[in-house]
């Protein structure tokens, strides 16, 4: 490659890798000295003000998770502490690459974001209405999110980018499969479910770690949008969705979903097939099945908009004792790249704005002084420094967390386990579907990918063969390439 050619940082660095993060060990976590990545991620959430960069176009509504079964063995989480126990929270819902005003049926992803304002703090569980990712590493996020936005020339959406993109990283595949088949539109957001995605982990009161994936199953029944509805109503009522939901609402007739959680003994994640921190897959219901937790509520519309939905600010960071982390490469960087992205937007106080501030008023007890957005006394004459003599708020070390075992060389690892990692899982689901969506999902991806130049497309059906040879040949009949 010629020096002219190279990619660098902004300092002019050369960057030696900008698809692989640098991880301690083969499945350790993200090393913060890894600043390719950082400066990545930081650009990325500063490109646009002040419209979020993804999900700008949402939903949102207040309610209530009440506790139904007992799950104090695999998390000491007090907000799971007892069956009957409620606890308040705010649910945003919302599409990933259109801009704030575009129409909420289009064939996307949705976000699935819940606020849990607990008596230790707030819990965030930043998901979506999938159970896996395109990508598995945030190195790749901004790039993935530029092929879903605007050309930089014509300032026109282009199939070609997200196929062009698609066809280089395989591991797509599994959420390929899920977006182009009849879930990539619900008929709304009550008949949709939500997922943690990400596997995090639990800790009980014996300081025992268990790894777990987070499942909003809606009660509702899952219901899908036929593309020629959803693009009558993307031209004739792009706001459907949000309608929808605020309706439902405000006559009573509240959404519900039951919670499950998979859980994982933390060894078995030294053994399992797939590597359970992987975003690109699921870990089967046969090995991990659903355990019930409880049920979630919406009963409650915001009262203002801009108040309670746009400045609403989610972070995967926001966890409280009993749920914490795992290895898992995109989990560790939108720790960072969340709170970052609303320090831009909102100010360096965002959680102090009613909608973020955690209701246990108690628990906000920090040093931060000054900066914008903030409304309060400042915290007064007290003390901006610690350690301090003067009464000041100080570590608790009994809520630290059991050592987290890494081992390995820093180096840039992919965190495949098998060369067909990424074909198995997609071509299972393909295989789960019945003729008929097994047909419309072939439909939908041929009517995007007929758009693109013939080599992306023959890239393409390369992996779809490799999943299955009938879904590959599928799309060729659709394509017409026999």
């Amino acid at each position: 490659m010629s020096k002219k050619n190279t990619l660098t940082t902004a300092a002019g660095i050369p960057v030696p890798d900008n698809q692989t993060s640098l991880t301690a060990g083969k499945r350790g976590p993200t090393l913060l000295q890894d600043h390719y990545l950082v400066e990545k991620l930081a650009h990325f959430n500063r490109e646009r003000i002040p419209e979020r960069v993804v999900h700008a176009k949402a939903a949102g509504a207040h309610g209530i998770l009440t506790v139904t079964q007992d799950i104090t063995m695999y998390t000491k989480a007090k907000l799971f502490s007892k069956v009957g126990k409620q606890s308040e929270m705010f649910g945003r819902f919302s599409t990933v690459a259109g801009e704030k005003g575009s129409a909420d049926t289009v064939r996307d992803v949705r976000g699935f974001a819940l606020k849990f304002y607990t008596e230790e703090g707030n819990w965030d569980m930043v998901g979506n209405n999938t159970p896996v990712f395109f990508i598995r590493d945030a190195i790749k996020f901004p790039d993935f999110i530029h092929t879903q936005k605007r050309d930089p020339q014509t300032n026109i959406k282009d199939d070609t980018a997200q196929w062009d993109f698609w066809s280089q990283v395989p591991e797509s595949l599994h959420q390929l499969t899920i977006l182009f088949s009849d879930r990539g539109i619900p008929l709304g957001i009550p008949y949709m479910n939500g997922y943690g995605s990400h596997t995090y982990s639990f800790i009980n009161a014996e300081d025992e770690r268990f790894w777990v994936k987070f499942h909003f199953k809606t009660r509702q029944g899952i219901r899908c949008m036929p593309a020629a509805e959803a693009d009558r109503l993307a031209g004739t009522d792009p706001d459907y969705h949000t309608r929808q939901l605020f309706e439902m609402i405000e006559r009573g007739d509240h959404p519900k979903w039951t919670f499950y959680v998979q859980v994982m003994p933390e060894k078995d994640a030294e053994t399992y097939r797939w590597n359970p921190f992987d975003l690109t897959k699921i870990w089967p219901h046969g090995n991990y099945p659903l355990i019930e937790v409880g049920v979630m509520e919406l009963n409650r519309n915001p009262l203002n908009y801009y108040a309670e939905v746009e400045q609403a600010a989610f972070s995967p960071a926001n966890v409280v004792p009993g749920i914490s982390f795992s290895p898992c490469k995109m989990l560790q960087a939108r720790i960072f790249a969340y709170a970052d992205a609303h320090r831009y937007r909102l100010g360096a106080n965002f959680e102090r704005l009613p909608i973020n501030a955690p209701h246990a008023t108690r628990v906000m007890n920090t040093y931060q002084r000054d900066g914008q957005m903030r409304f309060d006394d400042n915290s007064g004459p007290g003390p901006n420094y610690e350690p301090n003599s003067f009464g000041g708020p100080m570590a608790d070390p009994s809520y630290n967390e059991p050592p987290l075992k890494i081992s390995g060389d820093a180096d840039r690892y992919e965190q495949k386990r098998g060369v067909d990692d990424d074909y198995i899982q997609p071509g299972n689901l393909y295989r789960l579907m019945s003729p008929k969506q097994q047909k419309e999902l072939v439909g939908n991806i041929a009517g995007s990918l007929k758009k693109v130049p013939k080599v992306i497309q023959e890239k393409m059906i390369a992996h779809f063969r490799k999943a299955d040879k009938a879904y590959g040949d599928g799309i060729v009949r659709e394509l017409e390439l026999m």
